[in-house]
């Protein structure tokens, strides 16, 4: 069993020659760029806005979970258009078949022969909109093309554009004609992201936006730009120790590991999975990209493990039962283990 650490004297400092100001001002400018021009039209949503573009940078998918009418779909097409991608939108209801989602073959009686048309799933940016919505052999296709990047119609396999991230809304008041995700699929989502009702003037600024003249959005980095960031977050440091928190956070939620944490036991059947150690990492390079720098802090880790974890932790009965949420899981592990302190200045000290 994993003890549990002696809580830190104070929270994770920034490294030695370093200030919070020279932080800000490193930030890429290609970033800042696509922020303030999709906050021309999205209002509010600020840790929606961050943490859809973690997934671009990293390359991960994100499953978006909020009441209808919150700008889900309207912050994906902003997305699509600053960076100059491929926008796709499926609509999933419970009579699609895969060949609507991948594409099919048909058959040209002049020739003779068939030829592939594809699907809309071809593309860099896909919105699978009430994903909970389509069926399970619906479902199977879209898992070949989240994990393996590639399709298979008839007998060929077709590889799917680079970038190409799966953005998925779902609807959670709504249980009639729904297929709920099964965990294999869930826990192909890099994050999970809630998405609230915005504050009362944030939804003046709305209204007056939405009522006003079209706001159009220019397009502001290229796909290839876009893959070159990509590789940058790819190679940011990340030191051990670092590591070693990601997996600790993972190890930790699953039932009966840890002492100290034996009373969640009985609330969980299944805790996250090595991929939640991993998609935390490279969430966490690309939050230490965005924010100018090249290494990981451990607090970077804690900051996004919240979006890594929620969707991963499978609650018992008993524990639907006593009101358990895998929110409150969440919050019990990151009490128990605050983020480490390193320091990292001498090592990227310029």
């Amino acid at each position: 069993m994993l003890d549990r650490p002696p809580p830190p004297s104070h929270e994770t400092p920034v490294p030695a020659g370093r200030s919070p100001q020279e932080y800000a001002a490193r930030v890429p400018a290609p970033i800042e760029q696509i922020l303030f021009e999709v906050k021309r039209l999205i209002v509010g949503q600020d840790r929606l806005l961050e943490r859809l573009l973690i997934a671009l940078l990293s390359g991960g998918h994100v499953l978006l979970e909020g009441v209808p009418g919150l700008a889900k779909t309207v912050t994906v097409k902003a997305f699509a258009e600053v960076i100059g991608g491929t926008p796709g939108r499926i609509q999933f209801t419970p009579d699609l078949v895969p060949a609507d989602l991948v594409g099919t073959r048909i058959y040209n009686p002049a020739k003779g022969e068939f030829s592939t048309e594809l699907g809309p799933i071809f593309c860099n940016l896909l919105l699978a909109d009430e994903i909970n919505r389509a069926p399970a052999k619906v479902q199977s296709a879209l898992l070949e093309g989240m994990q393996e990047r590639q399709v298979t119609i008839g007998k060929d396999t077709h590889p799917l554009p680079n970038p190409f991230v799966v953005l998925a809304t779902e609807n959670p008041i709504e249980t009639d004609g729904t297929y709920p995700l099964p965990e294999a699929q869930l826990d192909r989502f890099m994050l999970k992201v809630l998405v609230d009702y915005p504050s009362f003037s944030e939804e003046v600024v709305i209204v007056e936006r939405i009522t006003g003249p079209a706001i159009e959005l220019r397009r502001v980095i290229s796909l290839e730009q876009l893959r070159e960031m990509q590789k940058k977050v790819s190679e940011i440091y990340v030191d051990p120790a670092v590591r070693k928190y990601a997996a600790t956070l993972a190890f930790a939620s699953r039932p009966g590991k840890v002492k100290g944490l034996e009373d969640m036991a009985p609330n969980i059947a299944y805790g996250a999975s090595p991929r939640a150690s991993i998609n935390m990492i490279s969430a966490a390079r690309a939050l230490a990209f965005m924010r100018g720098r090249q290494y990981v802090l451990p607090h970077d880790v804690s900051e996004i493990a919240p979006e890594v974890l929620r969707h991963r932790i499978v609650l018992t009965y008993e524990g639907i039962a006593a009101g358990v949420t895998t929110e409150s899981i969440v919050r019990r592990l990151l009490d128990a283990f605050p983020a480490p302190r390193i320091d990292l200045g001498d090592r990227f000290a310029s």
